[in-house]
């Protein structure tokens, strides 16, 4: 690491702190662009004395949480992802593209908070009236929800001061700037000060403070990385544009799990929640059609139904095309590798597209299996039966790999309808499983149910196929 030489200027990276005798405009250390600035000469650390205590300390069984209990946002899903509702005094930071929904999902949390408690929303990127008839859309035009369209932040302090609200939403936190700092509004500078300043009246006040915020081209948020440390909870929403489902997930949470998933369809009349989203990953038809294969995925604790579809045609090009949709681009050339080389399905002089229904993106390896079953079908042009599922992961010496959740999977399955699975061998074996396993097993009920376990793709392709 390059060291300021000392009596000269040094340059320092306002996100991690590394220093260079001169100016670069990429951090040698985390990579960020544009955060090198000139601080000075490197200064000797100050010695800081003891001051007086605000309250003195007090065993932590002392300590009354009475106050800090979780309150219902009013929107099941949303409270599902938080682990109840949201703390008192907690700073949530909800990130997403633009155009995705953010700004119409949190004036419906805050129109139904505003039915118990006054509530502050301060928009920085519109006018107050263009909030209006947003609300009036949506039906969100209650008494207890007071809206401000300031960029300023002691504007927005003096705001809180006046309406003492119990929630704060601000849309979003690259536009409000503090006159005192340098930089403009949405810089590495200004978003860290204005962070820290309403994260200070958050818990002072006991303010449930929610922060909207803008993502770069790479999907990160915006701005400093001490952005997603300062809050108590990160969350991102997402969703394709040109479908209704929006997801909302945590990446950090302080008070709940960070393996949650919320559904939401987002029309022109508002956001609803969808207690049951796995039929919006389905597609129903009177007969089957070769190339297509439904399986069963983890989204933290949630099982999801999902179908893949695949096209294999054959190729005029010198390179044949390979094209996904929802899919890991690299995971599906490794199953077709496999298909090519350990089930002599030749893919040598086919174009192959493999796809999802209803814009959701599955990353988990136990697709494997379904994409291996929907490209082999589409490429003999034989069928799967529509009560057929299929889940596991693909390995390149062809065998099927276990994946966790089998049995709460296999009971979502069930419950839809599906009478058939193809899984990897030993999934429902219960041998030296911990107590929590065994609990699991024997908790989740998938009778009726044909479950087919297959040690390889060869046996996997065999069986799938027969099954009715």
């Amino acid at each position: 690491m390059a060291k300021a030489k000392t009596g000269k200027p040094a340059y320092r990276c306002t996100e991690c702190g590394w220093q260079t005798s001169k100016w670069v405009g990429r951090c040698g250390e985390c990579q960020a662009w544009g955060t090198v600035s000139e601080a000075g000469a490197a200064a000797p650390p100050r010695v800081i004395t003891a001051g007086p205590v605000s309250a003195p300390a007090r065993p932590i069984g002392e300590v009354d949480v009475q106050s800090a209990q979780m309150q219902p946002t009013g929107l099941d899903e949303l409270d599902r992802v938080l682990g109840g509702g949201m703390v008192p005094g907690a700073v949530l930071l909800l990130a997403g593209e633009p155009g995705i929904g953010k700004s119409t999902l949190l004036l419906e949390v805050a129109a139904l908070a505003a039915a118990r408690t006054p509530v502050l929303y301060v928009t920085g990127e519109e006018s107050a009236e263009q909030v209006r008839l947003r609300a009036d859309r949506v039906g969100a035009v209650t008494d207890g929800l007071y809206l401000a369209a300031e960029t300023e932040l002691s504007t927005v302090l003096g705001h809180v001061e006046e309406v003492e609200p119990k929630l704060l939403v601000v849309d979003s936190i690259q536009t409000i700037g503090a006159a005192e700092v340098e930089g403009a509004p949405g810089g590495v500078t200004q978003i860290r000060e204005v962070t820290a300043n309403l994260i200070r009246v958050a818990k002072e006040r006991s303010i449930t403070t929610v922060l909207v915020g803008h993502v770069t081209k790479d999907g990160a948020i915006a701005g400093p990385r001490l952005l997603e440390h300062l809050v108590d909870v990160v969350l991102y929403f997402e969703g394709d544009r040109h479908s209704r489902l929006r997801m909302i997930r945590a990446v950090k949470n302080r008070y709940g799990p960070t393996d949650e998933l919320g559904c939401f369809d987002l029309s022109e009349v508002g956001i609803v929640g969808l207690a049951d989203p796995s039929g919006l990953f389905l597609t129903r038809r009177e007969e089957p059609v070769p190339g297509t294969c439904v399986t069963v995925t983890l989204e933290g604790r949630r099982p999801l139904v999902a179908e893949v579809q695949a096209l294999v045609a054959k190729s005029f090009l010198p390179a044949p095309r390979r094209a996904t949709s929802g899919l890991d681009a690299s995971r599906v050339a490794m199953v077709l590798a496999v298909l090519s080389r350990r089930c002599q399905i030749a893919m040598h002089d086919q174009d192959v597209y493999v796809s999802t229904v209803g814009g959701v993106r599955l990353a988990e390896t136990s697709v494997d299996l379904a994409v291996a079953l929907a490209v082999a079908g589409s490429t003999v042009e034989q069928p799967l039966s529509p009560n057929v599922i299929a889940l596991g992961e693909v390995g390149l010496a062809g065998e099927v790999r276990a994946v966790p959740g089998v049995p709460r999977r296999l009971a979502e399955a069930g419950r839809l309808g599906f009478k058939s699975a193809v899984v990897p061998k030993g999934s429902l074996e219960l041998g030296e499983a911990s107590p929590l396993r065994r609990a699991e097993l024997q908790a989740v009920s998938y009778e009726g149910m044909r479950v087919m376990e297959v040690d390889n793709l060869n046996q996997a392709l065999q069986v799938a196929f027969t099954a009715p």
